[in-house]
């Protein structure tokens, strides 16, 4: 599974709050997501789910590897019918999102970026069933993909209170979102990130990765 700009985006940008004490990461790949977020608060206890094999080994290494492995814990399993024995109050996500490409010839690719494998509804769901009542998630995906995406929240009675637009240059279109939800109306906010500017990382993206990317 390869690490991302957008994931990288997702796990440094989404809240975490103070009265966040248990964190889920579903469809954790490499574990990159829940490093990020270990490394931002080394006190939370995170659970990061993954269906594929070799993946959830990968992701073990990963962690095992790092200076926060006392606060992840790698489950190799699927989601859908893993029987978790606590409420969590962030569960974050960057899921399958192609619903209607053609799929590869490479079955954890496709597991990994067709939702075949975890639908929408199965999804929210998982996140219905696990979430803390006062807890929160967040969601990456492409723009197309969270509109159909915000809609079922909607009208499932979730409210959207963060998003974050994220655009490769100024004049593009954006191309991902990370959509923060949950059970209870906040105050919303709307932001948006812009990668590169004349060919270059802008001071936003700069500020917001530095933390985690060697080079910046």
């Amino acid at each position: 599974m390869k690490v991302t700009t957008d994931a990288c985006i997702q796990g440094a940008w989404s809240p975490l709050l103070p009265r966040v004490k248990r964190v889920l990461d579903i469809g954790t790949g490499t574990g990159l997501l829940s490093l990020m977020l270990a490394q931002r608060n080394p006190d939370v206890i995170i659970d990061a789910i993954e269906l594929d094999s070799d993946a959830a080994a990968q992701a073990n290494e990963n962690v095992s590897a790092s200076a926060w492995d006392h606060s992840v814990s790698v489950v190799q399993g699927d989601v859908c019918n893993y029987p978790f024995s606590h409420k969590y109050d962030l569960i974050i996500s960057n899921p399958p999102f192609f619903n209607n490409s053609l799929l590869s010839d490479k079955t954890n690719k496709n597991m990994a970026r067709h939702t075949g494998y975890l639908s929408y509804v199965a999804l929210l769901k998982v996140i219905e069933e696990n979430l803390s009542g006062e807890g929160y998630a967040s969601v990456l995906l492409p723009f197309a993909e969270y509109q159909v995406w915000s809609k079922l929240i909607q009208e499932a009675g979730w409210f959207e209170f963060d998003r974050l637009f994220v655009k490769h240059t100024p004049d593009a279109a954006a191309k991902r979102v990370v959509c923060v939800f949950g059970r209870q109306a906040l105050s919303s906010k709307e932001e948006t990130l812009v990668i590169k500017q004349d060919g270059v990382y802008t001071q936003e993206f700069t500020a917001l990765l530095s933390p985690y990317y060697l080079d910046l």
